[in-house]
């Protein structure tokens, strides 16, 4: 493989790896911001059926990266929550991981159902454009199915910001606070700037065993997975069932060819990965 096929195949696992964290963390996440939005809001049914939408597409998302790595051969790079956009805006902002969100609290105070509303807003802004910085970057476009589902992607984000848009505004609530614009501007920065070269450049980052959407400890460190998949499995498996059967993936043409991390390791040996 030259320098070059090298570079792009590294840039397009690292980039796939750190889009099916944060879009698998985007929609197990939206279970929870759909327990407050019903609680807050139960009569505003176009709200909640944007944000079930919204939960939607981010699990079709999940899905055609895993079905674009699927088709490579190979598992995801684990990443953690250093890469999550969302996890490091919610951190910065309430002080907590997105897992320790009081889901009750949070819907019976206005004033940080608005701020989770704004944040869901700005992540999901940053992604549209950065999505659309991503479909001019030569690596990405010689890569037909990686564009694809860029396509796709790009078609589907301006909904997953809009309601939070349109619900801050019929209330007569600010849309964006400067505290909150500069959090999202140095996460994007310090992403781009920093941790994406540090995962690329780390030729030992492990892979993922077994898909996030199967096993809810994929993600933890060594030693915690079993007891993290233990309790999470449950409602994992409820929010899949919500979600469907990811119809609208396969009919984006991505066919499914399910990959365990036994046959991940047979196949790199023999490709020579």
């Amino acid at each position: 493989m030259s320098p070059h096929a090298a570079f792009r195949a590294r840039f397009l696992e690292v980039l796939a790896s750190i889009y099916i964290y944060n879009e698998h963390r985007g929609y197990t996440s939206l279970d929870r911001v759909l327990e407050a939005v019903r609680a807050r809001c139960p009569g505003e049914a176009g709200f909640i059926a944007a944000v079930e939408k919204h939960r939607a597409d981010e699990y079709k998302h999940y899905l055609m990266f895993k079905r674009w790595f699927e088709r490579q051969g190979r598992m995801p790079l684990k990443v953690d929550r250093t890469c999550g956009h969302i996890d490091r805006f919610i951190e910065g902002v309430f002080g907590c991981t997105i897992d320790e969100l009081d889901t009750r609290t949070i819907a019976a105070d206005g004033a940080q159902f608005e701020k989770l509303c704004r944040v869901i807003l700005l992540t999901e802004q940053r992604g549209m454009r950065q999505v659309e910085i991503l479909l001019r970057n030569p690596h990405i476009r010689s890569d037909p199915v990686m564009t694809r589902i860029f396509r796709i992607v790009e078609k589907d984000e301006p909904d997953h910001w809009l309601p939070y848009h349109g619900w801050l505004t019929r209330q007569g609530r600010v849309t964006a606070k400067w505290r909150e614009r500069w959090t999202d501007f140095w996460i994007h920065k310090s992403l781009m700037l920093a941790k994406l070269p540090a995962v690329f450049l780390n030729a030992r980052s492990p892979r993922l065993e077994r898909w996030p959407d199967e096993d809810a400890g994929a993600y933890a460190p060594a030693g915690q997975s079993n007891s993290r998949s233990n309790q999470l499995r449950s409602d994992l498996a409820s929010s899949a069932d919500r979600a469907g059967d990811g119809d609208g993936a396969k009919g984006a043409g991505f066919a499914r060819r399910p990959v365990t991390a036994s046959a991940t390791t047979t196949r790199l040996g023999r490709t020579g990965r």
